[in-house]
């Protein structure tokens, strides 16, 4: 029994969803989203709450079950508010600008990264060693913030790189003489 898919998802004032088939369409005050489930579970939509029922015992019924919801609970979230991560950058002369639409990114390199800013997407650098990445579609925010840090990923003996804001490098010992 999932304990994620069995809860039901509330749709607050001003939001409102369709299901035709497997393709849930929300739409709210920030636009409208889609998300299409797999054959292995069944959406409702009855007096603004959005349930999901597995259509079998199987393992993987019960796998989408839980994703689905989830899913769904994300389209309601995006479309009333906005998904946020945030980066930091530690090293000496690390630092990024944000020009137009292009992330200006040094990192050390003998030339500047520059990294295409996605269509839904705003970046943002309050400070040159803060990177704010903020959109409606949770996933997409996620892929954006994992490729800023690929170009730089932390290092475990100075701790170097791009890091999620909060996160903890666990620190190797050096050489001994």
């Amino acid at each position: 029994m999932s304990r994620i898919g069995k809860k039901p998802v509330e749709l607050p004032s001003g939001v409102s969803a369709t299901v035709s088939g497997q393709t849930v369409e929300v739409k709210g005050p920030k636009g409208a989203q889609t998300f299409t489930a797999t054959d292995d579970v069944t959406i409702t939509v009855e007096d603004n709450i959005v349930s999901v029922a597995p259509r079998g015992k199987s393992k993987r019924a019960r796998q989408q079950w839980g994703m689905s919801r989830t899913m769904v609970a994300n389209l309601v979230h995006g479309v009333t508010n906005t998904f946020k991560k945030e980066l930091e950058i530690q090293g000496v002369g690390y630092r990024a600008a944000v020009q137009g639409n292009v992330l200006k990114l040094n990192l050390g390199y003998s030339h500047d990264v520059n990294f295409d800013i996605p269509a839904g997407v705003t970046v943002t650098t309050p400070k040159p060693t803060e990177i704010v990445i903020e959109g409606h579609d949770a996933q997409e925010v996620g892929q954006v913030a994992a490729n800023i840090r690929d170009w730089r990923r932390p290092e475990p003996y100075k701790g170097k790189g791009i890091r999620y804001k909060g996160e903890y490098i666990f620190q190797k010992e050096g050489k001994k003489k």
